[in-house]
């Protein structure tokens, strides 16, 4: 529907809305926005012209998805969970942020929060695509562990075998390789500002590293569209 003209006064343009959302989100982009409406995150009104004009509503959603990028590593679909849900204002949890470790989880818990079977999770973790710790000969696993768990599951339904995923895995770990060779000797190092400083820059690498991925397979996908 097109925007009327006295609405229209209210509304901003997505410029408006980069600029506005700079100061705190030094990566944001017009093409990260455009991004996010293509996943069905954002619904921003149109001009009759076709132009994308945003509310104060939109803003809010906006800072609340990229707060979950950045804070969390939320996964698109869970971001899409959370704010179908009412969710993504109060966490139920919070992640631990980066240098933090994570909540542990046995794996009766794993199976429950990712609606697997031991059996399943088993198979995740020979493929390596579970990465569990071992306290007093028990498997703890991370909640980033459940998150993907519960992704592979999904996958899974669609005839996707966990051994078909170890390319994600071979990708991403040459990926976080890449960002090592960028940061590591600050995050070993014994200096704490230093050191804050490399987890700083590697949460920074991270988001733009994510959001390349991001970019570069949703080209892939629209290729194998026809679009």
């Amino acid at each position: 529907m097109a925007v009327s003209a006295p609405a229209r006064e209210r509304l901003l343009t997505i410029g408006t809305v980069c600029r506005r959302l700079k100061p705190e989100f030094a990566d944001i982009s017009i093409s990260k926005i455009r991004y996010l409406e293509d996943q069905g995150l954002l619904t921003p009104k149109r001009t009759q012209g076709g132009y994308r004009m945003f509310d104060e509503d939109d803003v809010d959603r906006l800072e609340t998805i990229l707060r979950l990028q950045r804070d969390e590593f939320l996964p698109l679909r869970v971001i899409r969970e959370e704010l179908a849900t009412g969710a993504a204002k109060v966490r139920r949890r919070k992640s631990a942020a980066l240098g933090e470790q994570e909540e542990g989880l046995d794996l009766d818990g794993l199976c429950e929060r990712a609606g697997i079977e031991p059996r399943r999770a088993r198979e995740l973790e020979e493929f390596g695509l579970l990465e569990p710790r071992v306290e007093s000969g028990q498997r703890i696993y991370s909640e980033t562990d459940a998150d993907i768990a519960e992704a592979c599951e999904t996958l899974a339904r669609f005839g996707i075998a966990p051994r078909h995923l170890r390319a994600f895995r071979t990708a991403t770990d040459r990926q976080a390789g890449l960002l090592e060779a960028l940061v590591g000797p600050a995050l070993r190092s014994r200096n704490p500002e230093r050191r804050r400083a490399g987890i700083e820059d590697l949460q920074a690498l991270a988001e733009s590293a994510h959001e390349l991925s991001q970019l570069l397979f949703t080209r892939n996908v629209r290729k194998l569209a026809g679009q």
